[in-house]
């Protein structure tokens, strides 16, 4: 026998179906914008009351924003455009595990198997960026549903982008400390030249790695080495490692095409000679523009991936 309350009661209200928990919470769009001038606004302020005070327990603060500001910035703005249905424990775990991870890696490796020569760069770039590629693997060994160009390409990046983080922290603080002191001007110049650089370094090469190799990622999670992927790994070495050079490639053009001022035996020994004052600004026109031309192949190389890939343009 039902029950049935009486006319007038009032009716007891019955639960709606229920909407899921959102797997992984969201972020507003356009926080990269307030990330960057809300970030360089403190690194700013951090600087002008460290030099004003000369206290130096506000290094780390002053280095730990300027190193990762460029960073995160540009990370945040990937997961916005093209990464939201990542996830962000995944963009976190990328950033901050697989960046320590590379920058871990890197060290023993290159401390145990690199010594000064002419092909000690290359030896950097294979090694560098085997281990960022690593990482990467080893943050995704358990999402499987992971794979495809655009999960790469922004996972590689975040990769990439946690290792230049950390990596300038640590040359921020080296150009910090001097035989006679804290050299705060020097950290600040540090700092600014990593910056511009950031978003044409780590982050560019390993989303072009982290690109091919997702995309050749099998549907049960196991990554395969294909031809494409390792050379698409050799590719973006030698990229680093010509970015590495730069300087070496610079001085060694201005030895060859002035005839006094640089010792060209040095060279042979893995040893880079200084230029003197004469030849300053000429060295100065090689270096950026070396530079520049590395960085406008990797744009191009991400962006001619980029393409090949239509749910890049029908990102969430």
């Amino acid at each position: 026998m039902s029950y049935s309350p009486p006319p007038g009661a009032p009716q007891a209200r019955i639960p709606g179906p229920q909407q899921p928990p959102p797997t992984y919470p969201q972020i507003r769009a356009g926080l990269w914008r307030r990330c960057l001038w809300g970030g360089l606004a403190l690194w700013a302020l951090t600087a002008l009351v460290t030099y004003a005070t000369k206290n130096t327990t506000l290094l780390p603060t002053l280095i730990l924003l300027g190193s990762f500001l460029v960073p995160v910035t540009f990370v945040l703005w990937a997961y916005e455009r093209h990464g939201r249905d990542l996830g962000v424990s995944v963009i976190l775990g990328c950033f901050l595990t697989g960046g320590t991870l590379g920058v871990l890696g890197a060290s023993v490796m290159e401390y145990y198997l690199l010594h000064p020569s002419l092909w000690m760069f290359v030896g950097v770039g294979l090694i560098e960026e085997a281990v960022k590629l690593g990482a990467l693997m080893v943050v995704l060994r358990r999402q499987v549903r992971l794979r495809g160009m655009r999960a790469g390409l922004v996972l590689g990046a975040t990769v990439g982008f946690g290792f230049a983080a950390l990596e300038s922290a640590g040359y921020a603080f080296n150009a910090a400390v001097t035989t006679e002191g804290i050299d705060l001007r020097a950290l600040l110049e540090t700092e600014i030249l990593r910056g511009v650089l950031a978003p044409f370094g780590h982050g560019l090469w390993t989303a072009v790695a982290g690109g091919v190799l997702l995309s050749y990622r099998r549907p049960n999670g196991h990554f395969r080495f294909a031809a494409p992927v390792i050379g698409t790994y050799v590719g973006v070495s030698l990229l680093h490692a010509l970015w590495d050079s730069t300087h070496g490639i610079a001085i060694w053009l201005v030895a060859h095409l002035t005839s006094t001022g640089l010792d060209k035996e040095l060279f042979a020994q893995g040893y880079l000679p200084r230029p003197t004052d004469q030849q300053e600004h000429l060295f100065t026109l090689f270096s950026v523009g070396l530079l520049v031309l590395v960085s406008l192949f990797g744009v191009a190389w991400v962006r001619s991936l980029a393409r090949r890939d239509p749910s890049w343009r029908n990102t969430p």
